[in-house]
C-alpha cells in the first residue's frame, strides 16, 4: 500500500491517537481499557456519524475495523466509556488540537486561509450543546423560571474557527467551555469565556497572527483591550441601536465630508461603501479609537446593508477584503454549528452528562472529529476523488459505515479505495492503488 499523504485520514488517526496517549490517566495502572482507547472510541464515535453511543456500542461488538482502523487495543462499552472520560480534563485535549494543527502548518492547506497582512481569520461565537430540567452536575450554568421556579440546567462553549471568505471548510480550534467553576455560585458569560479562548490561542500558536471577527454583541472597550493586548487584529459587527454614540460621530463626520465614500460594480452587483478611520467607540471610552466601515450590497429589488469597526487601516485597496472577512463570519453559524447539527454529529443529541467533564469532553471530542474531517476535505486527494463519486458527505458516510459492517479492511485507505473503484478493484490493485 502507498504510503499515507500527512492529511490523509490515516495520518490524522495516528496524530489523534498519540496524541490521546499523552493525556494524563489518573487511574490505577491496572486499568482494563485505556484512556487512550476511550479517547479513541469518543473520537471514533463521532468520526463515523453514529447517532448514539447504543449504535456505536452495537458496532463494536464484532466489528474488527474499528480496531484497525481508529488504532484501539480494546474498543470500550458505552458505559466503560463514559465512566472513563467523566474524569478526563478537558484542557488535557487542547496538545492534540495543537498536534493537527502542527501538520496543518507543515501542508499547502493552512496557507490558503492567510487573510489580510499574513493573519488567520477567527470567527468567534458561543452556543449551547445540551439542556435538561433534571440531568446536571456541578459545571452546569443555571436557569430559573421567574414564574414557576423551574431550573433549566445547561451547557455552553465558546467556540473558534479559522475561516476564508472564498473557502467553504472551516478549521476548528480548541473550544472554550462556559461553565461554572468549581465553587462558584454564579454562571459563567461569554465574555470571560472569549478572555480565557484569546489568552489560550495566544499560548497555543504564539507564532501565528490572527483576525477576530464576531458579531455586534462583541465590541466592547474591556474586549477591544484584549484584543489589541494579544495583538490580533479585529473585525467587529456594530449596529445603530448597541452603538448610538458611534453611529452619530461617523453621521457627523459625513455631514462634514470627511468619510471615504467609494463604489465598486461587480456585475450585477453594486458594493457600496462609506469608511472612516480613528473614531471613537463610545462616549465612556474616549481611549479606544476604531476605524468604521460602512457597507451596501446592492442588487436589483434588494439591498442588504452592514457595518463593522476594525483596527485595520482602512484604505480602498483594503476595504472589500475588510467588508468579506466581516460578512465571513456566518461561517461559524452556517458551516458549523449548523453542519454540527444537521449533518450527523448530533451536537445537541446528549450522549452522556457524567457527574464531571463528561460533557464537555464529547463536546470537545466532536469538534476534534470535526476539524480532522475537514482537513480530509482540503487536503485529502482520495477522500476528495471519493466525494467527488458520491457527490454528497451523506452519502460517503453511509457507504463507510456499511464497507465497515460487511467487509474487512487495513485502514481507511483501503475502505475509501474500496468506494472509489470497487471491492474487486481495490484488492487487484493490492498494494499500488
Amino acid at each position: 500500500m502507498a504510503a499515507n499523504h500527512p492529511l490523509s485520514a490515516d495520518a490524522l488517526f495516528d496524530v489523534v491517537r498519540t496524541g490521546f496517549a499523552q493525556v494524563p490517566d489518573q487511574r490505577d495502572d491496572n486499568a482494563q481499557i485505556s484512556l487512550a482507547d476511550a479517547l479513541m472510541g469518543g473520537f471514533a464515535l463521532f468520526s463515523l456519524k453514529d447517532p448514539s453511543l447504543l449504535a456505536f456500542e452495537e458496532r463494536c461488538v464484532s466489528n474488527s475495523n474499528l480496531r484497525r482502523i481508529y488504532k484501539m487495543n480494546q474498543v470500550p462499552c458505552d458505559t466503560q466509556m463514559r465512566t472513563i472520560l467523566d474524569e478526563v480534563e478537558p484542557d488535557d485535549l487542547r496538545a492534540v488540537f495543537r498536534r493537527v494543527y502542527r501538520e496543518l502548518e507543515q501542508s499547502p492547506v493552512l496557507g490558503q486561509y492567510v487573510f489580510l497582512e499574513g493573519s488567520y481569520l477567527v470567527a468567534l461565537d458561543g452556543t449551547g450543546y445540551f439542556s435538561s430540567k433534571k440531568v446536571h452536575c456541578e459545571a452546569c450554568q443555571q436557569k430559573v423560571n421567574s414564574k414557576t421556579g423551574e431550573v433549566t440546567y445547561y451547557h455552553q462553549m465558546l467556540s473558534g474557527v479559522i475561516i476564508h471568505p472564498a473557502l467553504r471548510q472551516v478549521l476548528p480550534l480548541m473550544p472554550e467551555p462556559i461553565q461554572r467553576a468549581d465553587g462558584e455560585a454564579k454562571n459563567d458569560c461569554e465574555r470571560n469565556a472569549a478572555k480565557r479562548f484569546l489568552d489560550r490561542l495566544q499560548q497555543d500558536y504564539p507564532h501565528l497572527a490572527f483576525t477576530i471577527t464576531e458579531d455586534a454583541l462583541s465590541p466592547n472597550a474591556p474586549h477591544i483591550r484584549e484584543l489589541l493586548k494579544h495583538q490580533y487584529h479585529f473585525i467587529l459587527g456594530v449596529k445603530p441601536g448597541d452603538h448610538a454614540y458611534l453611529f452619530e460621530q461617523v453621521a457627523l463626520a459625513r455631514q462634514e465630508g470627511r468619510t471615504t465614500e467609494y463604489e465598486v460594480q461587480d456585475g450585477k452587483t453594486m458594493h457600496r461603501f462609506s469608511f472612516i478611520n480613528g473614531m471613537p467607540l463610545n462616549q465612556s471610552s474616549p481611549d479606544v479609537g476604531v476605524n468604521f466601515v460602512e457597507y451596501w450590497e446592492i442588487k436589483a429589488g434588494k439591498t442588504q446593508h452592514f457595518s463593522w469597526v476594525t483596527d485595520f487601516s482602512v484604505t480602498r485597496l483594503n476595504v472589500l477584503m475588510i467588508m468579506r472577512g466581516g460578512r465571513a463570519r456566518w461561517k461559524i453559524e452556517n458551516e458549523t454549528f449548523n453542519t454540527l447539527k444537521n449533518q450527523g454529529y448530533g451536537f445537541e443529541h446528549n450522549f452522556g452528562h457524567g457527574q464531571n467533564h463528561l460533557s464537555v469532553v464529547f463536546a470537545v471530542l466532536m469538534m476534534l472529529a470535526f476539524l480532522v474531517d475537514q482537513i480530509q476535505q482540503l487536503g485529502d486527494t482520495l477522500f476528495q476523488a471519493v466525494l467527488k463519486k458520491k457527490k454528497r458527505l451523506i452519502r460517503v458516510r453511509e457507504r463507510v459505515r456499511a464497507l465497515l459492517d460487511t467487509l474487512e479492511f487495513k485502514s481507511m485507505q483501503e475502505l475509501y479505495q474500496a468506494i472509489l473503484y470497487g471491492y474487486r478493484a481495490q484488492v487487484e490493485i493490492g498494494a499500488s492503488p
